[in-house]
């Protein structure tokens, strides 16, 4: 459940640059929005596979 709460502490960080660069159009959010999705993207790949490994080992 570790990285379950690292998945929700990436989307509360996205959610402030999202709104910075949707509503405030800032262009550095919006880097930082596309960095924080990517590792959020790497993370969720990462959870996959953890589970399809403990899956196997069952």
């Amino acid at each position: 459940m570790n990285r379950f709460h690292e998945v929700k502490a990436l989307v509360d960080e996205l959610e402030v640059d999202m709104d910075k660069f949707y509503n405030k159009s800032n262009k550095t959010a919006g880097t930082r929005a596309r960095k924080s999705l990517q590792d959020l993207k790497k993370l969720a790949q990462d959870i996959r596979v953890d589970i399809q490994d403990k899956k196997k080992a069952d």
